[in-house]
């Protein structure tokens, strides 16, 4: 059974919920979330394959 996760969707969801918790920490929730994107789409680690 192979497990596919998208890496970028996950980021995601997490910046958003920590927005949704934390509004005053907005800006650096966003720098964080642009910087690991950039980060993923430079690697191409944009998925993990889990055995």
């Amino acid at each position: 059974m192979n497990i596919h996760l998208s890496l970028t969707p996950l980021v995601s969801l997490l910046a958003g919920i920590l927005i949704l918790v934390m509004p005053k920490l907005l800006n650096y929730i966003v720098a964080v979330y642009l910087l690991l994107i950039g980060l993923i789409g430079l690697f191409g680690t944009g998925s993990l394959r889990l055995p």
